[in-house]
């Protein structure tokens, strides 16, 4: 959500705007982005959000956006998770036909609620493959809530042919990816950064197509690690394991897409070369359609070869 959105929708209802940024701890950003779902009280301001947030990722460069909901969020506002997928479906939808780009929805569990919500998501899920969802998540803290009581939700996430992505290696250390690898059956791990603390497993990821889905800035400012320069992006990359480039919630920690780009080869020392692959690793790992993929490709390929 961009900031000025969150003003606009804040000003209608007639609430103080949440605070935003600044803090240090996921409690504390927890709180704030549920603070930012309840301005969202009618179907046009959801659909407003999808519109923006696939415009915004189409001007920073993306042919392809994939962002992640948990729809039980707004069943008090704008109701039961079917309704709520069917406005996000339509407007992500309409955005991708006007910002040439494709755009998937991971449709994600929440993994400090009972495992029976899960698997009614990932049924819910499974159901619109193919229209439009294409992948499953599990997000939120970590830290009390590992991934093996899920297993059930990410075999019909399986059996629907739906990605399986959910959040591992950030709050919670190595154990925790290796449990989405074991009983979830992951393609990609949201963040996974902390795979890094275990050299075995680090090389388990290089020898297999798992993507981490890496978000430097968010680490940082969720005290993941103490800084970009100290972030273990390189050594993963160094290490053969394939990596993607994410902002995670621009509103919340400030980069979009672009900017986490510009960090990672001001600050890591990223070359072109390592960015491009990046760029490749995130297309691979996406749910988007073949035809897609080998154009963004080509033109990634392009845009390292041109001169600088």
């Amino acid at each position: 959500m961009r900031p000025s959105t969150l003003r606009d929708l804040a000003d209608e209802l007639g609430v103080d705007v949440p605070p935003i940024r600044g803090f240090g701890n996921f409690a504390a950003f927890s709180g704030m982005y549920v603070a930012a779902c309840h301005v969202l009280t009618e179907p046009d301001a959801l659909a407003r959000l999808v519109h923006e947030v696939v415009e915004d990722a189409a001007a920073d460069g993306a042919v392809w956006v994939e962002p992640a909901i948990y729809l039980p969020h707004h069943n008090e506002r704008i109701g039961p998770p079917e309704t709520t997928l069917e406005i996000v479906l339509a407007a992500a939808h309409d955005a991708a036909a006007k910002f040439g780009v494709g755009v998937g929805i991971v449709v994600a569990a929440d993994r400090t609620v009972d495992p029976s919500d899960a698997l009614e998501q990932a049924h819910l899920a499974a159901g619109y493959a193919g229209r439009g969802v294409v992948g499953f998540g599990l997000a939120n803290d970590e830290t009390d809530w590992p991934p093996e009581p899920f297993a059930e939700a990410f075999v019909v996430a399986r059996e629907a042919g739906l990605l399986r992505v959910p959040h591992a290696g950030e709050l919670a250390g190595p154990a925790s990816v290796v449990g989405a690898l074991d009983a979830l059956g992951a393609n990609r791990i949201q963040h996974g950064v902390r795979a890094i603390e275990d050299a075995d497993l680090v090389r388990r990821l290089a020898d297999s197509a798992v993507c981490l889905d890496v978000c430097p800035t968010s680490n940082v400012m969720l005290s993941v690690v103490p800084s970009i320069e100290a972030h273990p992006l390189p050594a993963l990359l160094a290490a053969g394991v394939h990596c993607s480039l994410n902002a995670d919630d621009p509103l919340l920690f400030g980069p979009n897409l672009l900017d986490e780009y510009e960090i990672v080869r001001a600050r890591m020392g990223l070359d072109d070369a390592t960015l491009a692959g990046i760029a490749r690793d995130s297309l691979d790992a996406s749910g988007a359609p073949a035809l897609l993929q080998a154009r963004a490709h080509a033109a990634v390929d392009a845009w390292h070869a041109a001169p600088a």
